[in-house]
């Protein structure tokens, strides 16, 4: 949970400092706009004032030049009148005034043509003034709404993200708060948890020392009174006995191959007298390695869970012993051959002296492999001899037996290895001679597998002794009475027999005990019961009598309705009653309509066959009328309050009922929970 909230708090963090780089992102584009919009306001403001300037220009200029015209209408008129009079007076005229008018004429021309060409350029001015002016504010107002846009879009962003990172940030610290809720929840839950844990610890602890001291106790019980016979350890090593059958039968076949090849091809030319005996000889070998096998198969197949198996009663290892014996001589026999043979090879022409070195090293590893194998021999004869010879004290060096036989196996590793390691070189050298041939060089490479297969088996074989040597020495723990001496077969057979007799008379006798609650536990779950059912009793008490006033309120709400219906129908007669008294009455009055037949009768007196008595007693049912028409309708609101505070009522006693029935089903529950754990303490 420690991780969870760190990681939520890390994307927080992370989400805030984002939130803030952004927020600085956009205000910063807000305020440049802002102040991109401020400046264009301000130059508008500006081109604002220029053009008023101008108009206030133009509309000065416009006021001079409505002068001037004035002045130039002024001066014309009196240029006409002075004309005039001049055309009066012509003889009158000196050449002097003629003169002073054309001048004052031109001054006048020429002042009227500089103010009409100052007018025009000031027109021309203005009117470009003017245009540029307009295009000015054209673009201003469309970079300014532009402006505004993106203003507009920003705030919408900037208000979405945050809206967004507030979300966020409030759904991060709720999911925090529910994780810190969550944790010291579990917390608190792996705190109990640690509790029952260590009770339970020291409850497994007491269960393991009272196991312990039960396999122990039955462990000397099985071990003194009942004879075990472990069959996988002489299924080993009759696997391991088998493995090195076919190496020794692969090993002698392969030797014969490689007499009849080297030094001289029996294919070519006739090997020497001796080979011929010594092939002899090693075609013999199946008869003396087979029996190896067939007798360890006996063996282990007259091991049984049904016998007693001590060196004593085991028959079967004297017919292993004799085969082995007959292994032995065999290898006593070939062994001068096989020296002889590798002598002969060191007399051939091409033999080197290396050659010649490692023919004597493997002609003193052939010397130390069969003492190995005839001091094996001696050891398993020791063994089988209590079979042969029964002796009352028994076989007292059986012990040291195994050891030294364990001890013999390693030799045997040892020598095998180390000649196969000579049989390598050779192998090697003789591959550098000159008229070597394929077939004694595949004959070679079957020599060296069957060599490293016979040292692995010998390797397994002899760690397997050495691991189980506690097995083969250890006592059978059971014996005759007063242990002193061992057993016979025909002991065994005899105790065997009647430990079957007693096995089955004990199967007889045994009867299953009932099972049963000790006596605390049986307080404790008789309170919890007791309680259990006195408040299932009251719930249930209480459910029942919920149950009968929910019915009766039903039958209530039942007859209410009933009485709703007919109330419902007799105001149906009543307004129809009501509707054919008025039909009678605008009948009565003329066929008309009831408010015409009332206003005939209000407005013409006379007219009106009803005297006053008639008019009291419709005076006095109109008010009956009414009165009965309240009443129905008082005692129609009544019903209908009755029917809805009965309704309210069903519906709380319902939701009693569920509430009495979910407490009833915990209880159970909770009962249903209680007795499974005691039953599985018991």
């Amino acid at each position: 949970m420690d991780e969870l909230s760190l990681k939520i708090h890390k994307i927080a963090m992370l989400l805030c400092f984002d939130l803030r780089a952004q927020n600085q992102v956009l205000k910063k584009g807000v305020v440049d706009e802002q102040a991109s919009s401020t400046s264009l306001k301000e130059q508008m403001k500006q081109r604002e004032q220029s053009l008023r300037k101008v108009e206030q220009e133009m509309d000065s200029l416009s006021f001079r030049n409505q002068q001037l015209a004035k002045r130039v209408e002024l001066l014309q008129e009196e240029l006409a009148t002075s004309q005039a009079k001049g055309q009066k007076s012509k003889n009158k005229g000196d050449s002097t005034s003629q003169q002073g008018l054309q001048q004052t004429q031109s001054v006048f021309d020429e002042d009227l043509q500089k103010k009409i060409q100052e007018n025009e350029r000031l027109h021309i001015q203005f009117y470009e003034a003017d245009k540029q002016h307009r295009q000015q504010e054209s673009q201003l107002k469309v970079q300014l709404e532009e402006l505004e846009r993106d203003h507009e879009q920003h705030q919408a962003i900037v208000d979405g993200l945050t809206s967004k990172y507030m979300d966020t940030i409030e759904r991060l610290q709720s999911t925090q708060a529910r994780l810190e809720v969550k944790s010291q929840t579990l917390e608190r839950e792996s705190n109990e948890c640690r509790v029952q844990t260590e009770e339970c610890q020291q409850q497994l602890r007491k269960c393991q020392s009272e196991l312990n001291r039960q396999v122990k106790q039955s462990s000397c019980v099985i071990q003194e009174k009942v004879p075990f016979n472990d069959t996988n350890v002489a299924g080993q090593a009759l696997g391991f006995v088998q493995d090195i059958v076919v190496a020794l039968l692969n090993f002698h076949s392969y030797t014969e191959q490689r007499v009849h090849i080297y030094p001289l091809d029996s294919s070519i030319e006739p090997i020497s007298p001796l080979n011929q005996k010594f092939s002899q000889y090693l075609h013999e070998n199946a008869a003396y390695v087979r029996p190896l096998e067939e007798g360890l198969v006996q063996l282990h197949q007259s091991i049984t869970e049904d016998t007693v198996t001590v060196l004593e009663t085991v028959g079967k290892l004297k017919d292993f012993a004799d085969h082995f014996t007959s292994y032995t001589h065999f290898l006593q026999k070939i062994l001068p051959y096989q020296l002889k043979s590798l002598e002969e090879e060191c007399r051939a022409p091409l033999c080197t002296s290396s050659l010649i070195s490692k023919n004597q090293e493997l002609q003193s590893d052939m010397k130390r492999i069969t003492s190995v194998f005839d001091k094996l021999h001696s050891y398993i004869i020791l063994l089988a001899l209590p079979s042969e010879l029964y002796h009352p004290t028994g076989l007292t060096y059986s012990s040291a037996v195994f050891t030294q036989l364990a001890a013999c196996l390693h030799s045997l590793h040892d020598a095998v290895k180390e000649m196969s390691k000579h049989y390598s070189q050779k192998a090697g050298l003789e591959q550098q001679l000159p008229t070597v041939t394929q077939k004694l060089c595949t004959t070679n490479e079957c020599l060296l597998a069957s060599l490293g297969m016979l040292t692995n088996s010998t390797d397994k074989i002899a760690t397997f002794f050495s691991n189980n040597l506690d097995f083969f020495t250890s006592s059978t723990g059971y014996g005759p009475r007063g242990g002193v001496g061992v057993f016979n077969p025909l002991q065994a057979e005899s105790m065997l027999g009647n430990k079957k007799k007693a096995s089955d008379y004990m199967q007889a006798i045994r009867k299953p005990r009932a099972e049963s609650v000790p006596y605390r536990e049986a307080l404790l779950n008789r309170r919890v019961l007791t309680s259990s059912t006195e408040s299932r009793q009251g719930l249930t008490q209480q459910v029942v009598a919920s149950q009968e006033k929910i019915a009766r309120l039903e039958q209530e709400k039942e007859h209410w309705l009933l009485e709703t219906q007919l109330g419902r129908v007799r105001l149906e007669k009543e307004s129809q009653r009501i509707q054919d008294l008025e039909t009678q009455l605008s009948s009565a009055l003329g066929g008309g309509s009831p408010a015409s037949a009332l206003s005939l009768g209000l407005g013409r007196p006379a007219l009106t066959s009803l005297d006053d008595g008639e008019l009291e007693e419709r005076g006095v049912e109109k008010d009956a009328m009414i009165n009965e028409e309240s009443r129905e309708q008082l005692i129609k609101t009544h019903y209908m309050a009755r029917v809805g505070e009965l309704t309210t009522q069903l519906q709380v006693s319902d939701s009693k009922a569920v509430n009495f029935h979910a407490e009833v089903r915990h209880d159970t529950h909770v009962l249903t929970q209680t007795f499974p754990i005691t039953s599985s303490f018991l």
